[in-house]
């Protein structure tokens, strides 16, 4: 539920729960106030619950929303979704969750890390202060160390009710993939080397073996879902692929739940604007946090970067660490790395 703009009255738009402009725009004399700092300015970030009817600012409630969701909406104290409860730790279970290939089991798997890291040393995927190449990322060795990732994994793609996939969907109804053509990209996109390519091949590789990169999601009860570092990550190191639905930007202009779209395609043409949206199909990318760069501290968090690469003539969107990442760092990019839009002011 959404509150009116007219004094006095509250207005219920269980549909889209939209802020409705209407008589008056003065931010003073309301009678709805937010719980959390008892002020009823910028009602158009207020929140009434549709149990109790309490506001709340979008950005007082932890987590953190940044947009008005669809649909109902409840408050902490009414709802009933609280610590989301933990995805089952059974090699069984996180083989189906993740489709990974059953052609191999943990002692295969764990041969199979310890065979690519002695390949990994032979190879010239090192950093170069003249031409920085990518890397990739390096999983961890420990099978049941790499379970307990896959399940935090799990956990939070089961609470938000999202498939796991790890690769760009087109699905009916939305921009087919013919659409998405790097040649279209306003100003050029730069091209993936040949090497880049086979990094980020061999990290799908790895991920549809079960040897994920070495990332903990945990929940936050001032952010959400976040994402740590499991081990030490090296700059330039390849963290994973923002993937999702493939959409032209035109149907989602009207998306207040589409929080964590992601551009794919700017092109001159605004009918040919692409962009990702993970809200049902996604990978660990969708819970990674972005920066309140509005501040320095915020900014100083910053420890991976957004890069958009020509890769076989289409447009994609890799995740890359930009300084060396220490065990146990949340990481963090900024997401108006491109647009300068986003509103990040209130993040935490």
């Amino acid at each position: 539920m959404v509150v009116s703009r007219r004094r006095r009255t509250q207005a219920k738009n269980p549909r889209s729960n939209l802020l409705i402009s209407m008589a008056d725009d003065s931010d003073s004399d309301w009678d709805t106030v937010c719980e959390e700092c008892s002020s009823g300015k910028q009602p158009s970030k207020l929140l009434l619950c549709d149990k109790c009817d309490k506001g709340f600012h979008l950005y007082c409630l932890r987590p953190i929303l940044v947009s008005v969701p669809k649909g109902s909406w409840f408050c902490p104290s009414c709802s009933k979704h609280q610590i989301p409860k933990s995805f089952p730790l059974v090699q069984t279970k996180i083989i189906d969750f993740f489709r990974i290939k059953r052609s191999l089991d943990s002692s295969q798997i764990s041969s199979s890390s310890d065979s690519i890291g002695k390949k990994r040393k032979k190879t010239s995927l090192v950093m170069s202060k003249k031409k920085r190449k990518l890397l990739p990322y390096n999983p961890t060795i420990d099978p049941q160390r790499r379970l307990e990732q896959m399940a935090s994994l799990a956990t939070a793609l089961r609470a938000s009710n999202t498939e796991f996939r790890n690769k760009l969907t087109y699905v009916s109804g939305k921009a087919p993939r013919s659409a998405n053509k790097a040649v279209l990209e306003k100003g050029g996109m730069q091209v993936l080397s040949k090497q880049g390519v086979e990094t980020l091949a061999l990290c799908k590789n790895m991920m549809d073996r079960g040897e994920c990169p070495p990332l903990m999601v945990v929940f936050d009860p001032f952010e959400g879902f976040t994402v740590e570092a499991d081990r030490v990550i090296k700059d330039w190191t390849i963290i994973t692929e923002y993937v999702g639905d493939v959409d032209y930007l035109s149907n989602r202009e009207d998306d207040y739940d589409g929080d964590s779209m992601m551009t794919l395609l700017h092109a001159s043409d605004p009918l040919q604007c692409l962009v990702i949206c993970p809200d049902k199909r996604s990978n660990i990318a969708r819970f990674i946090s972005g920066i309140n760069n509005h501040t320095p501290e915020g900014r100083k968090k910053q420890n991976l970067k957004c890069v958009r690469f020509n890769i076989n003539g289409e447009a994609r969107v890799l995740l890359v660490a930009n300084r060396d990442i220490s065990k146990g760092e949340r990481l963090y990019y900024d997401y108006n790395g491109y647009e300068h839009e986003y509103p990040t002011e209130h993040f935490v």
